[in-house]
């Protein structure tokens, strides 16, 4: 066996550009072993960067950069995981500055707000509530074991006369939706003053914890419920400018997005 290992390295030497088989007759490339291979020494490649042998650092592995180019060592970069225990899997911000506007036509026909403003309550109850356009969203889920958060601001106007009244002032109303049914529900009341188009910012913040593995749609949507003392022709919007003293950018609406899973579902780190 030493005698064949002396010849062929001998081989080697003499013909550079020979191609070498062992074990095979056609060898297909510069050196072609059909059977294991066992390296007890260094394994380096060619880094083109630095125009010098690398023989990479602990835990990185080769990475083929596909046909004609030499491989190269690559960090896998994989999250510890410990059981039992949340992480944070999705996060995004989104924002929408076309909003929604109500007349007094548009207030809700709803009769009983305590009856129908409960939680999982389908989309279809809420009448007359309209859905702010680019807050409609698609999230994923992977795991059984979940908590998502929603956090949404927007601003609320209205075109109340100069004079102003404080005893005049509209009801309103804004809901969280996942898959159309409510996970979230916040009131609120906005009041007439002395200063014009008087208006204000609403926060809210929604939970809803382990919705099923898959794709899911959230949506936010906002009514207007009752006026009192208001005169005809007075508009209000959500997340949308009725007045010239604010503009689409200070009235937008945003929506922050917090999915924490435990994990139960690992993507492979190879293909």
């Amino acid at each position: 066996m030493k005698n064949i290992f002396s010849i062929l390295f001998i081989a080697i030497g003499l013909s550079l550009s020979a191609q070498i088989g062992i074990k095979t007759e056609s060898p297909k490339s510069t050196l072609d072993v059909n059977g294991d291979t066992n390296l007890r020494g260094k394994l380096a490649v060619l880094d083109v960067t630095e125009n010098k042998l690398s023989e990479g650092t602990d835990t990185q592995v080769l990475v083929s950069q596909g046909e004609g180019y030499p491989p190269i060592w690559k960090t896998l970069r994989i999250p510890e995981y410990e059981p039992n225990k949340f992480y944070l899997i999705f996060n995004n911000s989104f924002s929408d500055e076309t909003g929604v506007s109500f007349t007094s036509s548009d207030e809700s026909t709803i009769t009983s707000r305590s009856t129908t403003f409960t939680k999982n309550n389908t989309y279809t109850n809420f009448t007359k509530f309209k859905k702010i356009p680019g807050l409609t969203q698609t999230i994923n889920v992977y795991s059984t074991i979940s908590k998502a958060y929603f956090q949404f601001e927007t601003v609320v106007q209205a075109t109340f006369s100069s004079v102003g009244n404080t005893d005049s002032s509209i009801d309103y109303a804004c809901g969280i939706f996942v898959d159309d049914r409510l996970i979230n529900l916040r009131q609120g009341n906005l009041k007439a003053s002395s200063a014009n188009n008087p208006f204000l910012t609403h926060n809210q913040i929604g939970l809803v914890e382990n919705l099923s593995k898959g794709s899911h749609t959230v949506t936010v949507s906002c009514s207007r419920l009752d006026s009192y003392n208001v005169a005809n022709g007075t508009v209000l919007g959500i997340g949308k400018a009725v007045a010239s003293n604010i503009d689409s950018f200070i009235s937008q609406s945003s929506l922050k997005v917090d999915v924490y899973e435990v994990p139960q579902v690992f993507n492979t780190i190879t293909n």
